[in-house]
């Protein structure tokens, strides 16, 4: 078979593990992988519909699509939120695979080419891995139990699963024979793995099973939920080096009366004793999170109190989304509803504060030598990332120079010179 198909992946990095697998049962069926679209034969749209913004992207990348000379494929989130509408209203598609037809992704895409013929499901040991050849993420579960008011991921994704712990393992190493030397650990809530499993399985189990695969240089977490961040995970990240000091932890506000709003565990002195305890154990922790402003209810003292918190604790990487109204979800028939223009107005007062302390921050770092791995070349300048920044394309860059030629994925220690309001410029040492 000579035909190739061309995957778009929108949404987070765990929408993009999804698109691997798709990419890695189309690879196994023949088809040649190709970044061309005007040479595809099949192009897959993998769709985000989290909030209002991604749907909008999802929905106009599809419209730009239609009509072409290649079958249009589209799948993910959007897809299991709305397939009888999208149906209806965009019928140019030729075929849409909801999240709950994954297990037979095959079988339906044969509607489409009479040369796939074997009902092959969509496995991790297949993956295409699309992050380079050094890096990967690593999936440990599924859906949500949290049921935050204005989530729809527990509706979209269902109630949370975790991955068996064999084949999580099963999985890294299988990781480790590519060549993989840094894994990205995540889900919805991390933090939850195996709380559904039988036995004592915990986070800190996989880890710990993680770490005896040597060749992973790095391992890092991501979305962890405050009140499920235990001392002993605190604790493994403190004396084991190859596990990343980085805490990526979603609050979303800091005010009690919100957080019970959202229908969020713990409170405000959980936050403060939790990152006050990050920091005294690990002094170097990396801390990352999201805001979430005007949700209904939420006060100009509201505002003004989260102001001084994010001040108070000095948030190394911290993003900020204003509430979206999604269907289905606890908070869309709430009272109090805040305007746009004033949603927007409380993001940029986050966001200009932000600045201040990223920029703080990071002139901190001037002097420091960090270990890493080159990502990337980007005109007179490689990219590199350390324990300061996860691979998602969240947070800033490192940009360094060097007096030699470097490889991608090769690790380097690097000297920070200078530092800017999100990024950081380094030169790269002699070994």
């Amino acid at each position: 078979m000579n035909k190739k198909v061309c995957l778009i992946s929108l949404g987070c990095s765990k929408n993009l593990v999804d698109s691997e697998h798709i990419l890695g049962l189309l690879k196994e069926d023949g088809y040649q992988i190709t970044n061309n679209e005007k040479e595809c034969d099949i192009l897959v749209i993998n769709t985000c519909g989290f909030i209002d913004s991604s749907k909008k992207e999802s929905i106009n990348t599809i419209l730009s699509k239609i009509n072409k000379p290649y079958k249009l494929v589209v799948t993910g989130c959007l897809i299991e939120r709305y397939l009888d509408e999208l149906k209806k209203e965009i019928p140019e598609v030729d075929l849409y695979i909801p999240i709950r037809d994954y297990y037979r992704f095959n079988e339906l895409l044969s509607s489409l080419d009479d040369d796939i013929k074997d009902n092959k499901e969509l496995t991790s040991s297949k993956r295409v891995i699309t992050t380079g050849s050094f890096s990967s993420y690593l999936r440990i579960g599924d859906g949500c139990d949290n049921r935050c008011a204005y989530c729809a991921i527990p509706l979209i994704r269902g109630p949370y699963k975790s991955r068996p712990l064999d084949e999580i393992i099963s999985e890294a190493h299988y990781l480790k024979e590519l060549g993989i030397k840094e894994i990205v650990v995540l889900e919805q809530d991390t933090t939850k793995y195996g709380s559904d499993l039988e036995g004592d399985i915990d986070i800190v189990t996989l880890l710990k099973e993680l770490l005896k695969i040597e060749e992973f240089e790095y391992i890092r977490l991501l979305y962890l939920y405050p009140d499920e961040i235990s001392d002993g995970l605190i604790d493994l990240i403190a004396c084991e080096k190859r596990l990343t000091p980085y805490f990526d932890i979603p609050i979303q506000h800091s005010e009690s009366s919100i957080l019970k709003r959202m229908n969020r565990r713990g409170d405000k002195q959980y936050l403060y004793n939790l990152f006050k305890k990050i920091r005294t154990k690990i002094p170097n922790a990396i801390l990352r999170t999201t805001i979430l402003v005007g949700f209904p209810g939420e006060s100009e003292e509201d505002i003004s109190n989260l102001l001084e918190f994010i001040e108070e604790i000095q948030f190394d990487h911290l993003g900020v989304f204003t509430y979206s109204k999604e269907e289905g979800t606890a908070s869309y028939n709430f009272t109090n509803q805040v305007e746009e223009e004033i949603k927007q107005e409380r993001k940029d007062k986050v966001m200009k504060l932000q600045q201040k302390i990223s920029y703080r921050r990071n002139k901190n770092h001037i002097g420091e030598i960090m270990e890493g791995l080159i990502v990337k070349k980007e005109s007179n300048y490689y990219l590199f990332r350390s324990y300061w920044n996860a691979p998602d394309d969240v947070d800033g860059n490192i940009y360094v120079k060097a007096d030699m030629a470097l490889e991608i994925g090769q690790k380097v220690k690097v000297k920070i010179t200078n530092a800017y309001v999100y990024d950081l410029l380094g030169r790269v040492l002699e070994n």
